[in-house]
């Protein structure tokens, strides 16, 4: 059972908008927070805990700068518009900043993995290389989203609540045509026992038979009902991202290709490197991975070894 407090973190986050990712992401820190201050109500504890707290982070969990940012954002949004307090001035530890470059599977490696998948795993997979998309945006999918005319996919409240669209690969419209003829006879079946996909509560009082609508089914429906996650009303949502993610890694696991961390993200960075490798201009990359600033989409020209044209080895030379 939820506290009253962590109720009212709950329905700030809400009332601005935010995703229910952000609000789990909150309320995971607020209650780190919490039981890192002996579980004293956050109303008597001041700049003091919250840079104990943060500094512990980085000193014993070694959490990376992004993820002490996040800690610092919860605590930060629940001092403001919860407890409505100013916390003053933080002197804590930072986090050290790490520069990782992604993993980028070659198009022969790509190829193998997608040959040892079936079905709507490889199909979700496909997409994932294909059209660049992150595997949330993937499997909150639509029919409504798909335009098989243009060869597009739009993606709906992406990373940073933006829309997108993006490209979609001729070589998936018959699949495509496939998966969304039996995501509509899911519909209408469950229609018929009075159960609709999971829709945001505002849509649903705006447009009320969006229900039963096929342009709202989902591509990728879980395969058992569920309470909706903010109303409770049994509903069917799309497939958890766990699904993809264990068969992923059972696949990279039979094939031989463990020497490589593999996971879902891992396709959407090599669609991007590839893109730019074949020629496709950095701003339009940038559009199509649905960057805010071009310096995120920049890392991609270290991986398709731009940042280096022209240099020669000095190998050469001898």
């Amino acid at each position: 059972m939820t506290s009253p407090f962590l109720e009212s973190i709950s329905s700030a986050c809400r009332l601005r908008g935010y995703s229910l990712q952000t609000e789990k992401t909150y309320l995971h820190w607020i209650k780190s927070f919490i039981y890192f201050s002996d579980k004293k109500h956050p109303r008597t504890c001041g700049s003091k805990e919250v840079t104990a707290f943060l500094t512990y982070l980085a000193k014993e969990k070694y959490v990376t700068a992004n993820t002490q940012k996040v800690a610092l954002n919860s605590l930060v949004f629940m001092y403001r518009y919860v407890i409505k307090k100013d916390i003053g001035e933080l002197n804590f530890k930072l986090a050290q900043k790490q520069r990782r470059l992604p993993t980028v599977l070659n198009p022969p490696e790509i190829k193998k993995i997608l040959e040892a998948l079936n079905g709507r795993d490889k199909l979700i997979f496909e997409l994932l290389y294909g059209s660049g998309l992150r595997i949330g945006e993937c499997l909150s999918l639509r029919v409504k989203d798909i335009n098989l005319d243009r060869l597009s996919v739009t993606v709906v409240n992406g990373k940073g609540n933006k829309d997108r669209q993006t490209i979609l690969s001729p070589a998936l419209v018959p699949k495509l045509q496939d998966t969304i003829r039996s995501a509509i006879e899911l519909l209408k079946s469950d229609n018929d026992r009075g159960i609709t996909p999971a829709l945001d509560p505002a849509l649903s009082r705006k447009y009320p038979n969006a229900g039963t609508s096929e342009a709202w089914a989902f591509l990728f429906p879980a395969s058992r009902w569920c309470p909706h996650p903010l109303t409770g009303e049994v509903c069917r949502y799309h497939l958890h991202p766990s699904v993809p993610r264990r068969t992923l890694q059972k696949t990279v696991k039979q094939i031989g290709m463990s020497y490589k961390r593999v996971n879902c993200h891992t396709f959407r960075h090599s669609f991007a490197t590839h893109l730019l490798s074949s020629g496709t201009d950095i701003r339009t990359l940038q559009e199509l991975l649905g960057h805010n600033d071009v310096k995120t989409t920049q890392i991609y020209t270290h991986l398709a070894g731009q940042h280096y044209a022209g240099t020669i080895s000095p190998l050469e030379k001898l």
